[in-house]
């Protein structure tokens, strides 16, 4: 085993004579350590070593330990580094972590402690070392596997991922995508009732195998096809560019694989085919049609062969309308996703606009309506008003065309007054926070207090936070900690370390630290020159 590097840093020497004598270093997987006893020492030897741990002390003249971290991670981003402290100087511990910092350890120093956090980090680079060698591995098995890469984007472009330049670049590191498409087909294939059979585990598992094999012989002959298991009873098959005769070809093994199946495995299987496509980006929308129609189908007879050609599409754009679309725009307009809003409404009103059926587009409007005031959950006087003038302006409407101008109007008010409104009571809560954390920077809360204590959960309030201040609560706590120890500093009679105590910071060493860090001098030296 290859021995690792360390470095030890310490501005008392006998700290770094105690643990260059009593740690085992060679029995913990580690060369005899090269110390240093300043920031600016050590960070030359790390420009000319690539160590692979590094231990350092937190409060050091000159260049402290955090600063030391910060720009050795820049040098080794694989550092481990091991912080040394005070009780008094514990308020390091968040800085140390933020900059890369593995672990922390409190002096007087317990060797056994230092020695488990060395065999920690020594499993971890280890861990790190084989994780790069099995990623390389298999990047190099997935490269000589092409139907394993064929599987993995086919399945991406069945989920909506269409390759744009940068995906299809990085598709190319492995595979040749066709540059241009003429024609693609989908062939989508599914185990009838397969959760449903009452067989037990181990025999669906057999069964999907034995599903996945006859496909895989059924297209075996096909180079232009590409195989993915979506699930253990769908398999999706793309034909890219087929030519007439395979065409004819394929359509005798889509028979030959329902034979199989029955004939030797009493199982049937419905195949759907799509209409055929010229871009990528249509399969998503064929994919779902095709799965839409095929179970139609099944509930006819199962071990059906579903053509996409079939003359059905109103019930599909029916099925869109209110299962998909109508739900996903709803959805959006709470979310305050303009843009996703106007691409779904356009989809709605496309089908809205070819339908001959005054009375289908104006229920389809009246669902629409009742799914937005669901969605507006009001209850006031005014509201409900207003809920009832919605209803008749909607039964006023004499056409299709006033009903598809009605829904825009309706969306349009909502994405403007109710964002609005929802935007102002965000406004008003975080500035609410704000107000809190200044009458109460002394005490240490926690983000999880804040939000339990205005009723947020503490992740959705560090994003609303951010959003509206543009920092984080952690930085937001500190620069108003700063800002009013920088007006206590103008009273001479406040001692400095009676300002860090005041403005909710413990100890006199952080405070110069985090205030020459945001200020760019120390306490003492702004006291004096301001």
């Amino acid at each position: 085993m290859e021995l690792l590097k360390v470095l030890i840093v310490d501005d008392e020497p006998s700290n770094i004579q105690g643990l260059v004598r009593y740690i085992q270093w060679r029995e913990l997987g580690y060369e005899e350590p090269q110390t240093g006893e300043s920031g600016e020492e050590a960070l030359d030897a790390i420009r000319q070593t690539a160590f692979d741990v590094l231990i350092s002390d937190v409060a050091m003249p000159g260049m402290n330990g955090i600063e030391l971290v910060a720009r050795a991670k820049e040098l080794l981003p694989r550092l481990q580094v091991l912080m040394i402290s005070g009780y008094n100087e514990f308020e390091f511990v968040q800085d140390a972590i933020h900059v890369g910092a593995q672990g922390y350890v409190l002096k007087p120093l317990k060797l056994e402690e230092v020695s488990n956090r060395l065999t920690m980090m020594r499993e971890t680079l280890e861990n790190m070392r084989r994780l790069a060698e099995q990623t390389e591995d298999l990047k190099r098995k997935v490269s000589g596997s092409q139907r394993l890469v064929q599987e993995r984007v086919l399945s991406d472009l069945l989920a909506g991922l269409v390759p744009g330049e940068d995906t299809q670049a990085s598709w190319n590191g492995l595979m040749e995508l066709p540059a241009a498409v003429r024609e693609l087909r989908l062939f989508v294939f599914n185990l009838d009732h397969f959760l449903s059979l009452k067989q037990r585990a181990e025999e669906r598992v057999v069964l999907s195998a034995l599903f996945r094999q006859t496909v895989d012989v059924a297209l075996s002959g096909f180079g232009s096809v590409w195989l993915a298991q979506t699930s253990p009873d769908e398999i999706a098959a793309l034909q890219l560019d087929p030519s007439a005769e395979d065409k004819a070809r394929i359509e005798k093994q889509l028979r030959f694989v329902q034979v199989i199946l029955q004939e030797q495995h009493d199982s049937t299987v419905t195949i759907g085919c799509s209409p055929t496509v010229s871009h990528w980006k249509e399969l998503p929308e064929r994919y779902k049609e095709i799965r839409f129609r095929m179970a139609q189908a099944r509930l006819i007879a199962d071990g059906q062969i579903v053509r996409g050609e079939t003359p059905d599409a109103g019930a599909f754009d029916d099925y869109r309308l209110r299962e998909q679309w109508i739900p996903e725009a709803i959805r959006q307009m709470e979310e305050g996703d303009a843009a996703a809003v106007r691409e779904t409404m356009n989809r709605v009103i496309d089908v809205l606009s070819g339908q001959p059926s005054f009375s289908y587009v104006q229920a389809i409007g009246m669902s629409f309506l009742s799914e937005l005031i669901r969605t507006l959950q009001r209850g006031g006087e005014a509201d409900r008003e207003m809920n009832i003038v919605l209803w008749r302006q909607m039964l006023d409407c004499s056409s299709a065309e006033q009903i598809i101008e009605f829904l825009m109007e309706c969306v349009d008010r909502y994405m403007t007054v109710e964002a609005q409104e929802r935007m102002n009571q965000q406004r008003h809560l975080i500035r609410k926070v704000a107000a809190f954390i200044d009458e109460r920077v002394q005490d240490n809360w926690t983000v999880k207090q804040l939000g339990e204590r205005f009723n947020l959960n503490a992740s959705y309030l560090s994003v609303l936070f951010k959003k509206e201040m543009g920092k984080t609560i952690s930085e937001y706590v500190q620069e108003t900690r700063i800002r009013q120890a920088k007006e206590l500093l103008c009273d001479p009679s406040i001692k400095v370390y009676e300002v860090a105590d005041r403005v909710g910071i413990q100890t006199s060493a952080y405070f110069t630290y985090l205030f020459k860090k945001m200020v760019g001098c120390t306490p003492q030296e702004y006291r004096n020159y301001r």
